[in-house]
């Protein structure tokens, strides 16, 4: 039995935020929602997907938001993610280089840390 990759990544979030997950998740960062199954659906939370990517923000009653631990996302033109992000309140923050990588993180509404990744 060997792994072969990651189904989707799973993100806490507090209750009933599930309007500013959208708002970020969708709205920001272009992840389109898709819908929970049933029976998971009334624990609250979102699920997002993009190319690539399914990102499941899950309630948790008592929330923290990770701040050190966070996934990569790959985007592309990082520079006009960047620029959406900022006009919309959330401060992006440049860490050290990373060779083949231009990379910031951002915070979602929540405090958890993101880190956004494009290829050179």
């Amino acid at each position: 039995m060997h792994i072969i990759g990651i189904d989707h990544i799973q993100i806490a979030m507090p209750s009933g935020e599930e309007e500013a997950a959208r708002a970020f998740y969708e709205g920001l960062l272009g992840l389109r929602e898709v819908p929970k199954p049933t029976h998971l659906a009334a624990r609250g939370g979102c699920w997002f997907e993009g190319q690539g990517v399914k990102i499941h923000l899950g309630v948790e009653a008592e929330f923290r938001p990770a701040r050190k631990a966070h996934p990569g996302l790959l985007v592309r033109d990082l520079s006009s993610l960047i620029e959406r992000l900022e006009d919309a309140g959330f401060r992006t923050m440049i860490d050290e280089p990373l060779d083949g990588y231009d990379r910031r993180y951002v915070s979602d509404p929540f405090g958890n840390r993101l880190e956004l990744m494009e290829r050179r």
